[in-house]
């Protein structure tokens, strides 16, 4: 496998019978060469378990072409316990090629492959509907959420589809979130700095050890500078930010990557958020993973039922990055907590998100400053 391109660990495509005929099945199939089989609607769930006998690893390799008879749109799964972005969430499909021992896709969807939706006329047709009706408001949304942004886009192409259709925005803008170097369908697009290209970053050890299938920091960090060079604006997400042996100078080595790669200016906003994970994560990562020491610390249950660290560490974990970061970041781009209390806020930053018309207004304002990226 290639983890610049996770999309080459798909080994065989499986294709629900209603949409056959599709135009997208016919691209996909073309671009990857992949063997294909095509099953009744009805047998979905039989032919998948005999395929993966359970196993999440063997239905990474598996891809499942399908239509998305529910909406596209969502709102972002927060809590109103924790500060959110409330950024909109692209429903492009679920499950990632990537093996992360700590995705909380391994606890969240039903299905031990890797689904996407092949009726992209919808999806668009859906999109334009809601920007036309909310011109009033700046709307940002992901595709990160319940798949990887870009993992697949070898594969799929989506990118030449969404990054259009953003490019003629005034008040919208995409955030293409990866842990992949999947970029060359980006080049050559009129984005008109309304696509931001967002990595997820680490340090260099947790990388190796718990993001398996993935891009090295090197690949990420040199695919991130390539799409600064084509005028896309950058996000970078240090999330989760996870206690292990030599994590002060794990981060300090990857910022300091960063900031030598990409210039600050160009860096729209950085997050950060502390490794959290649902209750049934535990079970599930650690035998999947029995080598992983990331479940071997102390958590407490938190106001979203998560398992989190202890406030003391998370804020000793928060004040190493955000110092760093700070040190580094221009200092027009907005960096934020991702699912964190304003007493986390006020301790780690001295301010919280209401004394700057909080964080969708921070993020909104560094998103349409056009003097960045």
């Amino acid at each position: 496998m290639n983890p610049s391109d996770p999309s080459h660990a798909i080994s065989r495509i499986l294709v629900v019978r209603s949409c056959q005929h599709h135009p997208e099945i016919e691209r996909i199939l073309t671009r990857s060469r992949l063997p294909h089989e095509v099953i009744d609607d009805g047998a979905v769930d039989e032919v998948l378990n005999r395929l993966t006998a359970g196993s999440l690893s063997a239905g990474k390799k598996i891809l499942l072409l399908r239509t998305n008879k529910g909406g596209f749109i969502k709102q972002c799964p927060a809590t109103r316990c924790y500060r959110c972005c409330r950024y909109r969430i692209l429903y492009i499909g679920g499950g990632c090629p990537m093996d992360c021992s700590y995705c909380i896709l391994q606890a969240y969807l039903n299905q031990p492959c890797i689904t996407s939706f092949v009726n992209v006329e919808d999806l668009t047709t859906e999109l334009k509907g809601e920007l036309n009706a909310d011109m009033q408001l700046f709307l940002r949304y992901g595709s990160g959420e319940f798949t990887d942004s870009l993992a697949l886009d070898p594969i799929t192409n989506l990118s030449s589809v969404l990054v259009p259709l953003f490019a003629s925005q005034d008040r919208a803008l995409l955030e293409l979130k990866t842990k992949s170097a999947s970029i060359d369908g980006l080049k050559d697009i009129s984005h008109h700095k309304n696509t931001i290209v967002s990595w997820s970053l680490n340090s260099e050890k947790i990388i190796a050890c718990e993001e398996h299938g993935s891009a090295s920091l090197g690949q990420r960090l040199a695919a991130a500078a390539q799409c600064s060079s084509w005028g896309y604006p950058l996000a970078f997400h240090f999330d989760p930010i996870i206690a292990h042996h030599g994590w002060r100078e794990g981060y300090e080595n990857t910022i300091e990557q960063l900031f030598a790669a990409v210039p600050a200016n160009s860096i729209k906003w950085i997050s950060m958020g502390a490794f959290r994970f649902m209750p049934k994560l535990k079970k599930i990562g650690g035998e999947r993973f029995p080598y992983s020491e990331i479940f071997s610390h102390e958590f407490i249950t938190g106001l979203d039922q998560k398992k989190r660290y202890f406030r003391s560490l998370r804020v000793e974990l928060y004040k190493h990055v955000y110092d760093l970061l700070k040190a580094y970041a221009d200092p027009r781009t907005c960096i934020y907590f991702c699912m964190e209390s304003d007493e986390i806020w006020h301790e780690v930053m001295g301010f919280v998100p209401s004394d700057r018309n909080g964080l969708q207004a921070m993020l909104d304002a560094a998103a349409m400053d056009r003097s960045i990226g």
